[in-house]
């Protein structure tokens, strides 16, 4: 289904792959596509602008600065899903499956001392059950103001339907991820706090320990998994089959919620 259309002009053959950018504003670099729309939407990571058989992937959305006194503009950063030929063309945005973000919780893993497992396995692992249009993963250290600002740009400004954090959730002193979670999340999800409990109690009681929370910004669903790729297929199982149906109430779905989805 077409969201809706954006004229963009390309100066010379793009290949597929390549990073390019807009703005609604000007031209910003060489690798820049010339906007001729007289009004850009706002997009959101996961859009795709195609039109037969070529097109582009959003693969980030943040602020151009103004020149001088002039205001800022959103500012897209774009893949190539195909060569694009040079030339001025009408695209159509469209939107095939949800986007998730993953966030690794790791002093170690964010100094590159440490191999990250576990925000890999989340991806595979919700790619197995849900239609996911773009995938993408953050491992930052574990400091509260730096998660706090991450998870509102990533489900507010980037647009991301699905943010799940991993790492941070025990009593340790650095373990920070409930409570910058709780900082910035508008509806809270007691159920997937319990089901995430009661899958691992039944494995460990060490599973008492977690404190991981879950709940809704804007329209994205956040939820704090354990920081062991063991643990986090554990809680991740007795959610996977509501996601579809959680994120289509919370994004205004209509239909009756008595109805079963598959």
């Amino acid at each position: 289904m077409t969201l809706c259309k954006v004229e963009l002009k390309t100066e010379n053959l793009i290949a597929k792959g390549d990073q390019v950018h807009f703005s609604r504003s000007s031209d910003v670099g060489p690798q820049s596509l010339k906007v001729t729309s007289a009004d850009v939407p706002s997009l959101r990571v996961g859009d795709r602008m195609e039109l037969g058989e070529i097109g582009f992937i959003v693969l980030s959305v943040g602020w151009l600065p103004g020149v001088g006194e002039a205001a800022s503009s959103p500012f897209y950063l774009l893949e190539a899903l195909t060569d694009i030929p040079e030339g001025e063309r009408e695209y159509n945005v469209t939107r095939s499956g949800y986007s998730l973000a993953w966030v690794t919780l790791s002093d170690k893993g964010a100094a590159g001392k440490r191999t990250d497992e576990s925000g890999p396995l989340i991806g595979k692992l919700v790619t197995e059950k849900l239609t996911l249009g773009r995938v993408q993963g953050f491992i930052i250290p574990d400091e509260p103001q730096l998660l706090k600002g991450l998870l509102v740009d990533l489900a507010l400004t980037q647009g991301f339907d699905l943010i799940m954090t991993t790492g941070g959730t025990g009593v340790g002193p650095r373990d920070i991820t409930p409570e910058a979670t709780l900082a910035v999340i508008e509806k809270r999800l007691p159920g997937y706090e319990r089901a995430m409990t009661a899958a691992s109690l039944h494995k460990t009681p060490h599973g008492a320990i977690s404190r991981a929370v879950a709940g809704t910004l804007g329209d994205a669903v956040i939820v704090n998994m354990p920081g062991s790729p063991k643990a986090v297929a554990e809680c991740l199982e007795p959610l996977l089959p509501t996601l579809k149906h959680t994120l289509e109430k919370l994004q205004g779905d209509p239909s009756d919620c008595a109805i079963l989805r598959k």
